[in-house]
Parts: C-alpha cells; structure tokens; sequence
C-alpha cells in the first residue's frame, strides 16, 4: 500500500500516545530519554548530498520543509543545506548545526564512512541524527530508505526479461554503478549481480564517482570502444541521469535500435525517454513518501515522543560501525511504459501535462497516456 502525498504521512504511525516516554534504542550508545523537552518549537536540521539528482531538490526539501510546517503548527524550523558532492563541506555542515543547537539532524550522507566522526559528535552534543536515503555510519537513531538489494535486483531481473530468448552467456551486458563513496550503490550493484550473473556475461563494470551523467557517458564511450557497439546487448545504468548520459553516447556512436538501459528514481526526463522507448525502465521509489515520513520521524524524536518514533521504526538495520539500528523501509517497484498512469501519475509525481509536451504527444497517445 503506498501512501505518497506528503498531508498523508500521519498514518503510518502505528500507535497514538499522549505519553511521550519510552526508550530510543537503535544504538549501543541509546539511553532512557527524559521527559519531551520540547513543544512545537523545534529545530530540523536537513543535509543533502548533491543536486546532480533532481528528486533533492525538487521533492526532497520542500516535502520535508512543509511537513516541518505542518506537524509543528508553523512553530517548527527547518534549516537546510546542500554538500554538492562535497564530504568536507558537509561535515562542516553538520558541525555548525550541532554549534547551532538544533534538536535534530536529517543526514543523507556523500560519503557514509566520512560522516561517522560528525555523527559521533552530534550525539555527544545530544543531537539526534537520522540518516536519510543512505545509510551513514555512527551512533545514528534510525535509517529510512529502500531495501537497496532489491532495487538491483527488480534493474537486473528488467533487462533479463527485456533480452528475452536472447539473455544467454554469450549476451554481453555493461554495468555502469552509482558513486563508490555512497554505500547503497554496492547494495545496488550486488542485487543486480545477483540476477545478470547467472544469465549473461557482465563484459565491462565501471564506478562513477558523485553519480555524474558526465562520467556515466564516458565510461559508456570506453565500453563502445573496446567491445564494439554491436556488441552490447544491454546497459545496466544505476539510476535516471546516468542512463541519460548513457543513452547520449550510444546515440552518438550510432547505435540503432539502442540496447535496453535501466535506471531509477523515475526522474521526469526517464520517464519521456521511456515512453519513446529509449530508456527501457526506471525504479520507482516513492520518495514523496520517504521524505515527508522522515520529517515527521524528526519531529517526534525532537519532541521526546519516543513511543511514536519507535512505531514508526520498527525494522532494523546493521551498518559498519553499529547493529541493530531502528529502521523504515518504503516498498519500490519497476518503472516502465506500461504502468507509467498508475505509478507517478496516480501517485502525483507527475501530471500527465507535464510529461507529455507537443514533443512527446505521440508517444503519450501510444501508451494511453491522453
């Protein structure tokens, strides 16, 4: 059951208390919490790691922001910034928020190995931090995201079914991964792995680094050249821009027809592309849902409403450096031309208006999309 627009996040709460004691487990260093500190009045710290994917900035921020609002009476305050790829400068970040006395700090993460000694010193300033989307290390009190495995594996299980009678050893396939500092990029390609491996030859991987569109086509142009571009049966690209950069460099190679390429977060361009038939699929991860459920994640832990945070955080993860960390999980599915209408359209990512300009009027038509 999905429940994306962001007035709605209240009912994922399992449980509701006028209490507000409990135990915030999740780390080794959790500890009895006193009574709640704080009313309405309370201040969210929001850090996000980049704006080369454009879900940050255009869901992300506002969707966390206005749920700030409205869980607060407008008496809450959302202070927010943005690393542009940069694990220094958000370390920096992160410190000055801890100086600033914020109550809480969202946190997703450029590099996740990085940010352990900043998380560490929130939580000996008694700063909350909830790591958003990627999994930071550190004593954080919860995780919210996406089971990563699956996601490869709903890309890898994608571009077997799109070969068809073709997927056989002899089909050669690319992969071209996430950012090797982001921890779900490995869990991406793993899930994947574990359904290419067995079908197909996986003939060239590549790493990019701050998950660049730049990068992802000139890893592509090196796989046209040394395997030949009659030779690529399928690109298995980690999310929506790169598949952009992707596509560009089979285009300008002359490939025609183009290989099935994957992709993920349903950006607006991937879905057009989609519906031309130049991107074969997406991954659809509500993240209207995932943003606006952290905020109200941070508002209650700001709160010391921990029986309510604790419903809301009732799966558990293991990072590096800490187990059983309390975790939310949001459902993803695959993203393709059939389901477009039922997915981000349903859902209101999109409006069918949106997607479908004069340019790509007949595509839209071709899959009911009118």
């Amino acid at each position: 059951m999905r429940c994306v627009a962001a007035p709605c996040v209240a009912s994922v709460l399992l449980v509701t208390v006028s209490g507000c004691g409990g135990m915030l487990s999740g780390t080794a260093d959790s500890a009895t919490s006193p009574p709640p500190r704080k009313g309405n009045d309370v201040t969210i710290g929001l850090l996000l790691p980049e704006r080369e994917t454009a879900r940050y900035e255009k869901f992300d921020h506002p969707i966390i922001k206005e749920q700030v609002a409205e869980l607060t009476d407008g008496k809450g305050e959302l202070v927010y910034e943005n690393a542009d790829e940069d694990a220094t400068l958000q370390n920096r970040q992160m410190l000055s928020m801890i100086a600033d006395k914020v109550d809480t700090i969202i946190v997703d993460a450029v590099d996740a190995h990085a940010i352990a000694g900043a998380v560490r010193a929130a939580k000996d300033a008694g700063v909350h931090v909830i790591a958003y989307d990627r999994l930071a290390e550190g004593p954080i009190d919860a995780y919210i995201g996406f089971d990563n495995t699956l996601v490869g594996e709903v890309q890898g299980k994608a571009l077997v079914d799109a070969l068809g009678e073709k997927a056989s050893r002899k089909s050669k396939v690319v992969m071209i991964n996430g950012s090797p500092t982001d921890p779900n990029s490995a869990e991406y390609e793993k899930g994947a792995r574990s359904r290419l491996s067995v079908n197909v030859t996986i003939a060239k991987s590549y790493d990019t680094a701050g998950w660049k569109p730049s990068t992802a086509k000139a890893s592509m142009e090196r796989a046209i050249s040394d395997l030949g571009a009659k030779n690529i049966d399928a690109v298995y690209s980690a999310n929506d821009g790169m598949a952009g950069g992707i596509i560009q460099a089979l285009k300008e190679a002359g490939v025609s027809p183009l290989p099935p390429v994957t992709g993920q977060d349903a950006e607006l361009a991937a879905v057009r592309r989609i519906l031309t038939g130049d991107q074969y699929m997406s991954v659809y991860k509500p993240y209207t849902q995932e943003a606006a459920t952290v905020a109200e994640m941070a508002v209650r832990v700001s709160q010391g409403r921990n029986i309510e945070f604790e419903a809301m955080t009732a799966d558990h993860v293991d990072s590096p450096t800490d187990k059983e960390i309390r975790a939310h999980r949001v459902v993803v599915e695959p993203l393709t031309r059939d389901n477009v209408k039922s997915t981000v359209v349903k859902d209101g990512i999109f409006k069918v208006s949106e997607i479908c300009t004069a340019r790509y009027a007949t595509a839209c038509a071709e899959a009911g999309l009118t």
